[in-house]
Formats: structure tokens, C-alpha cells, sequence
């Protein structure tokens, strides 16, 4: 694959030619890369063996963890494609590259979209998991998306023509998306975003958009009431601990406390001073996710002298599974990489992201300890799961409803970071290059199947720990 170049920020640099103009390349680009081309996969004669990678991925995270991690990629194809980001990325290195970088997400599949309440309240759809991200070829989303419309979709019991059909959905939306993007200002594409309430007015069910619409109104209540997670006791706030899942870690509290303490301390004057308000009153552990399993997450409960209640999320960044496949930015904190990414593709971020590490964590001292020394985090304001999970439940009740929602999402956050016109250029309006992701998906698919099944053998001849069932 042929090396990208990146501008100081991080993105490829940006052209100033006209809007028909970089079209017009888009157009050319077709006889570099035929959108056809975007079908072609094969795994390498010299591919690394996926669960070699896992392994080595491992040894940087909390070893504890890692049984409970494991038996959720267990689950299924889908639950291993979830986990396994950092064996696609190998993949996706050795396949056809257009040429348009955008911001990726990275970790691209169906469960990393949801939604969550905007600063005004208002519940808004889009991409929700950042781990992963790192500038990319536009198309490597496309592909993981898709791979994980056709797993799923099998999966939920549909048909070999419905999963493909799902599949073709998501990447012909984004290809729509793009072209309606493509005409507008950049301030314009900057400002657009996904109103969920009017997306599930547009539903082709009436069943999914009358259930969708009750619980998504009953998950924003939650949200107002502290997501369930807070108790009082003469008016003094405290976590609930929920095991295994949610719980305390005393011998772990320390770097959390000091990571936190720190970001208030690097916040911008106006943060400050909001922040100011609170103090940190308990932290929680948290396990989350499935590919994210072993790495350090906490909940910290900051409140007033009124209590009044903020929660914050910390969570550990390690590099992205991407970075070593190309020739883009490199970061002295990874926290910065995930909000960075977030703030680019999501186009109503949060407040409150910032990064910060624990205190022996530096650029040039690489992770050794797994107490904490050398961790690089993110913040954010901690999401209400619930809230969150209305995307699995649209996903649940009506898969293709969803895919268009997340093919819209998706062109949505590309088109702020990327060049629009270029890609709407590429993409053309004939269905060749969405046929395309489609059958690379099939493929991938299969190949993903491949590899569970020798994740599983992996784990029955005892070279991976899992947890035991009913206790993860």
C-alpha cells in the first residue's frame, strides 16, 4: 500500500481547488483505483496468525481482565470481529487503497453507533466509540462496517440475501450521503448532525419507530437521574457497585485519582472554572466493551457541597491498531489521538473531553507495568449505557432501518474531516463501488468465521484464559 502523507495536524493536507474541481479528481481517481476494485481480498500468503496478535495486544493489558474479554469474543463471529480490530486492520493494510484519507473511526461496526444527549438535551445518532481512531483510507470504515452488517444480519437469523441486502443499504446511504454533503459549506457539513427523534420518524417500520420512540424518550429520563448509578445518603452522593462488571479496585484507585486530578489541573480557564464547582467524591471500576476489555476504565463521581452530581469517565488510550499500517501522525499521549479523533467525527462532542496519564507515563518510555505507570487516558462525560444502547435496539427490530442510519452517520463524520467532493467524485452515482464493499464483506465475513474457529481451538487447548461462563 502506498504511504500517505499528513500535514502537521495530523489530516492529509487539505486542497483549496474549487469544489468541481476536486470532483472532478474524484472522478480520475477511478482510473488509479476502479471501484470495483474494492471486492478484491484475499488473506496474504504471509498473514499473521490473528490469534498471535490478540496475544501480543494482551500483554499490555490488565491480565486479570483478559479472561472476561476472551469469552465475549467467544460468543460468536460478530462478537469476535468486535474484539479483533487490530487483526482487520493487518487485513485492510494489503488491500486497494482510492487514495482519500478522512479521520477514521477505526473500530468501524454496527455496536460502535448509538446515541446520547447533546449539551441541549437532545438525542443525537452517530459513531460513539473512539479507541481505535486514527487517520485513514475513507473505504477501511466502509469495509469493517459492512463485514459487521453481514455477521450480524446472519446472526439475527436473516437470510444470505437480507445480510447482503443490510450491507448494501449501509454503503449505498453513505455514498447518498455523500453527494447531498458535497455541494454544501464546510461550516454547513461542520454543523449537521442526526436528530434521533426525526431519524426514527423516517423508519419504514411503524412498530420499530413506535417502540424506538417510547423507550428513547424513557432512557432520556434515565439519563436526567444520574443513569442509576448514584445513591444518597443524607444528601452525600456515592456510586453503586455492581459486580463483576462495576466495582472497586483500592489498589488501582490511586493512579485514577492522580490521572483525574491532573486533567482538572490541564483544563482551559473557562473548563476550570466550571470544574472548580466539583470535587471528586468516589471512583468506580468498570469493565466495558469487548474490545476494550484490560484496559483501565473508571467512573469518577465529582459533586458539589450540595450535591449536585457530575459524572466522568476515564479511560486508558494505547495506540491505535492502525498506526503501524501507515505512514500518519504520531502522538506523546494517546489520550490526545481519542479526543482529537472524536472531536473531528463527532458533530456534537462533548465538553468535557480531555486527556491526561498517570505519573510515570511519557513519549519516550514505553507501557511496562500493568499498575498503572505509563497509562495514557481520555475523559468524557460518562454516556448513559442505555441511552446508548437505542442503536442496538433499532439494530434488533429493524436491521435495514439501522443500516441506512449508520451509512448516513458514517458519510456524515467522514465528510467534516475529509474532502467531500473528492470522495462524492469517486463514489459516482452508479452502485458499482457499494456492490463492491458488499462482496468484500461477504468475503470478509467468512474469513472472520475462519478465524473464530481457531480463536475457539486457541482457547480449548488452553492458550487463551476465559472466564467461566455466567461470571463475565
Amino acid at each position: 500500500m502506498a504511504e500517505l502523507s499528513f500535514s502537521a495536524s495530523g489530516m492529509a493536507s487539505p486542497s483549496l481547488e474549487t469544489r468541481q474541481a476536486r470532483h472532478d479528481r474524484g472522478q480520475e481517481l477511478r482510473k488509479q483505483t476502479q471501484r470495483s476494485a474494492h471486492a478484491d481480498w484475499a488473506p496474504a500468503p504471509d498473514r499473521v496468525d490473528p490469534v498471535s496478535l490478540l496475544v501480543k495486544q494482551g500483554e499490555s493489558r490488565i491480565q486479570d481482565l483478559l479472561p472476561i474479554r476472551y469469552e465475549r469474543m467467544r460468543a460468536s463471529p460478530f462478537a469476535f470481529l468486535r474484539g479483533s480490530a487490530v487483526v482487520m486492520a493487518a487485513d485492510l493494510a494489503n488491500a486497494p487503497a482510492t487514495g482519500p484519507v478522512v479521520q477514521s473511526c477505526g473500530d468501524c461496526h454496527l455496536a460502535n453507533f448509538g446515541s446520547y444527549a447533546s449539551a441541549e438535551g437532545i438525542a443525537v445518532f452517530d459513531i460513539n466509540d473512539f479507541d481505535e481512531t486514527y487517520p485513514a483510507p475513507f473505504e477501511w470504515d466502509l469495509k469493517r462496517l459492512g463485514t459487521s452488517f453481514i455477521l450480524s444480519s446472519l446472526e439475527s437469523g436473516a437470510s444470505d440475501k437480507q445480510a447482503r441486502q443490510n450491507a448494501l443499504t449501509m454503503a449505498k446511504t453513505y455514498q447518498h450521503e455523500m453527494a447531498r454533503l458535497a455541494p454544501m459549506s464546510p461550516i454547513e457539513i461542520w454543523s449537521d448532525r442526526i436528530d434521533l427523534v426525526a431519524a426514527i420518524d423516517g423508519f419504514s417500520d411503524k412498530h420499530t419507530r413506535k417502540g424506538i420512540s417510547a423507550r428513547l424518550e424513557a432512557r432520556l429520563e434515565s439519563a436526567r437521574d444520574h443513569f442509576g448509578l448514584v445513591s444518597f445518603d443524607k444528601n452525600v452522593p456515592k456510586l453503586k457497585v455492581k459486580p463483576p462488571l462495576v466495582m472497586r479496585l483500592p489498589a488501582r484507585d490511586e493512579t485514577i485519582r492522580e490521572a483525574f486530578a491532573r486533567y482538572v489541573a490541564t483544563q482551559p480557564p473557562e473548563r476550570a472554572v466550571l470544574l472548580s464547582r466539583y470535587r471528586l467524591r468516589d471512583i468506580l471500576f468498570k469493565v466495558v466493551g469487548v474490545g476494550s476489555v484490560g484496559t483501565y476504565c473508571a467512573i469518577g463521581l465529582f459533586a458539589t457541597p450540595d450535591g449536585e452530581t457530575l459524572l466522568l469517565q476515564i479511560k486508558e488510550a494505547q495506540e491505535s491498531v492502525l498506526a503501524s499500517h501507515l505512514a500518519g501522525p504520531r502522538y506523546d499521549n494517546q489520550g490526545q489521538r481519542v479526543v482529537m479523533g472524536q472531536r473531528l467525527m463527532q458533530a456534537s462532542s462533548d465538553i468535557f473531553l480531555g486527556w491526561t496519564h498517570s505519573d510515570a507515563a511519557s513519549s519516550d518510555r514505553p507501557v511496562r507495568k500493568l499498575d498503572g505507570a505509563n497509562r495514557q487516558f481520555y475523559v468524557r462525560r460518562l454516556k448513559d449505557s442505555r441511552l446508548a444502547a437505542i442503536g442496538a435496539d433499532v439494530a434488533q427490530e429493524g436491521l435495514d432501518d439501522y443500516a441506512a442510519l449508520c451509512g448516513r452517520a458514517l458519510a456524515r463524520a467522514h465528510a467534516r474531516s475529509g474532502d467531500v467532493a473528492l470522495i462524492a467524485g469517486y463514489l459516482g452515482s452508479s452502485d458499482s463501488f457499494a456492490e463492491a464493499i458488499v462482496a468484500f464483506s461477504q468475503v470478509y465475513a467468512e474469513q472472520t468465521k475462519k478465524d473464530w474457529k481457531a480463536f475457539n481451538e486457541a482457547i480449548d487447548k488452553g492458550v487463551l484464559p476465559v472466564a467461566q461462563s455466567g461470571k463475565s
